[in-house]
C-alpha cells in the first residue's frame, strides 16, 4: 500500500437504483444514490451528479483514484440473456428484438460507455483510472460483509438476478470473500416476489415493501390463505430443506416476454384476477395473497439461513440484495435464534452494489487488510450523504421569506420540538448528513407521536398521500427498545420486524381477521397505535448516541418530559417522491403537504406563519406514482 491514501470510487448504474460510493484505504467517505440528486425516483441513469458529490466530500478528483469499480459485469449479464433466449424459443422473440439492438449498442460496450461518461469529469492533463467490474453477487457479499462488525460471518445473498446468480452463500475471514453454493437464473426468490407484487397491482422494483405491508391483513385461518399458499407451493416453485428451489417457469414471462407473470396461468391458478393498480379498494383476497407469498418467503429465507450456519460453522450472518430489504423476514431469523448476530447492509439493494464494488476492489483486487471497526459497525450510521450548514439553511429561509426561530442551544431545540410532538404536531426534521439507502434514520425525517392513534391516518392521507393501510416505524432510544418490542439486538437501519410486547398491546374484537381492512386498520391495538401493525408487529430503528447526538437527544428529551421513548419516523418526501436532500426540496415539500412544522438544523419554521408558496403547475405531476 503506498505512503499517500487511496481512493476507490464505486458505481452501480443503468438498471435501478443508480449510485457512487467513494472509500479512502477502505473506510467509507462518502455515498449517495443519484435520484436523490435527479429527484426522480429509483433513476437508473449514470449517476453523475452522485459520483461528483462523493469526489468532492472525499476532496479528490477523478484522476487521482487509483481505481473505479463497478457493480457487475456485463458481459456475463449478455451471456445469460442470450442462453436464456435460446433456451426458452420460440418464445420471446418479440422481447429478444426489443432488448437486443440496445445490448449491442450499448450495454456489451460498457467499459467504453463508462469511459465516456466519466471522462468529462476528469481535471486537465489527468487520466482516467483502471476500471474493474466485480460480479453483482461479490458486490453484494462485500457491502455486506466488509463494513459488518464480525471478522468471520456467513454471507448470504439474494436478490431478483445479477448475470446468473440469484442467491448466494458465502463465507467471509477477514479480507477474504469465499462462494459456497448458489442458485441461478430463473430460479429466483426476488423474482417470485416481484411477480406477486405485481399481481397484487404494485409496481416492481419499487412496491415490494407494499406487498409485505399487505401481507398481515391476509386472515392466516382462512381457507382462501391456506389455499394461496399450498398452490403457490405445489404449482409455483419446489423448496427444498437446504433452501435451494426451483420455480415452474410455464407460470412466469419475465425470462424472454415483457411481464412477470402469465396472466391466464395464474387466473386459472388462483382464481383471481390481476388488481388493477391504484384501485381504490383492496379485496381480502390480495391481502391473503400476500400474506401467503410472504410467508413462503419467509421459509426459503430460514432455510437458507440454516444451511448457511451448517455450511459455515459461523455465529454471524451478513445479508444484502434486494431480499434483504424484506424486514420481517430479517425479523424472523432473529426470532429463529439461527445466528447469534445479524447485520443487514442498510442500502442492501442495487445502489449498495457501488460500495460493495469499491469494498471488492479494495480487499480482494488489491488483497488489502480489513481495519478493525470499534464500536458498532463501519456504515457510520449511514450518514453519508450532503450535509448543508446554517449559512445554506440561511439562504432557503431568505429565497422564500421564509420566517423561523432560530436556536442556538440544542438542549432548547430538541425541548420545543419534543413539545411539538406531544401536541400532535408532524414535524419535518432535517439534519446532517443524508443517508444512503431506502430508510430515513433520522437526518431526513418527518417525525409524529406514536401514542397518537390518529397518527398513521394523518401521516398517510395528509402527508405522504399514499395507500392508508401502509405502516409507519417507530424510531425508539437503543437503551429502551426492549421495554416495548420482543427484540434483543439493535436495530439502527430499520430492517428488523418485532412484536409490540405484549404488556403494551390492546385487546381485539373476536371477529378481528373477518373485519373489514379500513374497520381492522383504526382498531386501537397498543399504546403505541401509529407505529402497531394489524398483526402487532413493528419495524424498528433502534436511536444511538453514538451515531446521531441529536436524534437521540430529540428522542431522549421527548422520554424525558412526555413519557415514551417512541417516536414515529418516516421518509421526509411524498408518494413517489426520492428522499429530500437539500433545505430546499425539505421546504418544498413542507409546503406541499399538511406538515405542522419544519425544522431546518437549528431553525424550526411554522406552518401558519409562512408565507403563501406557489409553484408552476402542478408538482403532483412531477412524481410517478411507486
Amino acid at each position: 500500500m503506498s505512503e499517500t491514501p487511496d481512493y476507490i470510487l464505486g458505481i452501480s448504474a443503468f438498471y435501478h437504483d443508480s449510485a457512487a460510493a467513494l472509500i479512502r484505504d477502505g473506510a467509507v467517505v462518502a455515498a449517495a444514490h443519484e435520484e436523490r440528486f435527479s429527484r426522480v425516483k429509483h433513476d437508473a441513469s449514470f449517476p453523475e451528479q452522485a459520483i461528483r458529490y462523493v469526489l468532492e466530500e472525499g476532496a479528490v478528483s477523478l484522476g487521482q483514484l487509483c481505481g473505479i469499480a463497478f457493480y457487475d459485469k456485463p458481459f456475463l449479464k449478455f451471456e445469460r440473456l442470450l442462453e436464456t433466449y435460446h433456451a426458452f424459443a420460440p418464445r420471446g422473440l418479440w422481447s429478444f428484438l426489443a432488448s437486443m439492438p440496445v445490448w449491442i449498442k450499448e450495454k456489451i460496450f460498457m467499459r467504453s460507455m463508462l469511459e465516456r461518461a466519466l471522462k468529462p469529469m476528469l481535471a486537465q492533463g489527468e487520466s482516467l483510472p483502471t476500471l474493474f467490474f466485480p460480479e453483482h453477487h461479490l458486490s453484494h457479499a462485500a457491502s455486506a460483509f466488509y463494513p459488518s462488525p464480525f471478522e468471520e460471518s456467513a454471507i448470504l445473498t439474494i436478490d431478483g438476478v445479477g448475470e446468473w446468480v440469484t442467491t448466494a452463500l458465502a463465507i467471509g475471514r477477514g479480507n477474504t470473500i469465499a462462494s459456497l453454493r448458489e442458485i441461478h437464473f430463473p430460479h429466483s426468490l426476488g423474482l417470485l416476489y416481484s411477480a406477486f407484487t405485481a399481481y397484487c397491482g404494485f409496481k416492481v422494483n419499487s412496491g415490494e415493501y407494499k406487498l409485505m405491508g399487505l401481507a398481515p391483513y391476509g386472515n392466516p385461518l382462512s381457507e382462501d390463505c391456506r389455499e394461496m399458499e399450498r398452490k403457490i407451493r405445489e404449482e409455483l416453485v419446489d423448496i427444498r430443506d437446504d433452501g435451494s428451489f426451483f420455480l415452474n417457469m410455464r407460470y412466469f414471462n419475465y425470462a424472454t416476454g415483457f411481464r412477470m407473470y402469465d396472466e391466464k396461468r395464474w387466473q386459472e391458478l388462483f382464481g383471481l384476477a390481476p388488481r388493477s393498480p391504484e384501485s381504490p379498494e383492496i379485496d381480502q383476497r390480495y391481502m391473503d395473497m400476500a400474506l401467503a407469498i410472504q410467508r413462503v418467503t419467509e421459509d426459503i429465507v430460514l432455510r437458507l439461513a440454516r444451511t448457511a450456519r451448517e455450511l459455515t460453522g459461523c455465529a454471524n450472518l451478513c445479508m444484502a440484495g434486494g431480499v434483504a430489504l424484506n424486514c420481517v423476514a430479517n425479523g424472523k431469523i432473529l426470532e429463529e435464534r439461527i445466528f447469534d448476530s445479524l447485520w443487514v447492509q442498510p442500502a442492501s439493494g442495487d445502489a449498495g452494489g457501488a460500495l460493495g464494488a469499491a469494498l471488492a476492489l479494495w480487499h480482494i483486487g488489491l488483497e488489502a487488510p480489513r481495519q478493525p471497526v470499534g464500536e458498532g459497525d463501519a456504515m457510520q450510521g449511514a450518514y453519508l450523504g450532503p450535509e448543508y450548514g446554517p449559512e445554506s439553511i440561511a439562504r432557503v429561509c431568505r429565497r422564500f421569506h421564509a420566517p423561523s426561530d432560530e436556536y442556538s442551544d440544542e438542549s432548547e431545540l430538541c425541548r420545543v420540538v419534543a413539545d411539538l410532538l406531544a401536541e400532535g404536531m408532524i414535524v419535518g426534521w432535517f439534519q446532517g448528513r443524508m443517508e444512503y439507502g431506502p430508510r430515513a434514520l433520522g437526518n431526513r425525517s418527518i417525525l409524529g407521536d406514536a401514542r397518537d392513534p390518529e397518527m398513521q391516518k394523518r401521516l398517510n392521507l395528509k402527508i405522504k398521500y399514499r395507500e392508508g393501510f401502509r405502516p409507519f416505524a417507530p424510531a425508539v432510544l437503543e437503551e429502551y427498545a426492549d421495554q416495548c418490542f420482543s427484540l434483543d439486538a439493535p436495530s439502527p437501519y430499520m430492517l428488523l420486524v418485532a412484536p409490540v410486547r405484549e404488556e403494551l398491546r390492546a385487546d381485539l374484537p373476536e371477529n378481528y381477521h373477518e373485519l373489514p381492512l379500513w374497520e381492522r386498520l383504526y382498531i386501537r391495538r397498543s399504546s403505541l397505535p401509529a407505529i402497531t401493525h394489524v398483526d402487532f408487529s413493528a419495524r424498528i430503528q433502534t436511536i444511538s448516541r453514538r451515531t446521531n447526538p441529536r436524534y437521540w437527544l430529540l428522542a431522549d428529551t421527548f422520554r424525558q418530559r412526555h413519557g415514551s421513548p417512541v417516536i414515529v419516523n418516516t421518509s421526509f418526501n411524498v408518494r413517489g417522491e426520492p428522499i429530500v436532500r437539500t433545505p430546499e426540496d425539505a421546504y418544498r415539500c413542507f409546503m406541499r403537504t399538511e406538515m405542522d412544522y419544519l425544522v431546518l438544523g437549528d431553525r424550526v419554521l411554522s406552518k401558519s406563519e409562512q408565507p403563501p408558496f406557489e409553484e408552476k403547475g402542478d408538482w403532483r405531476e412531477q412524481y410517478v406514482l411507486d
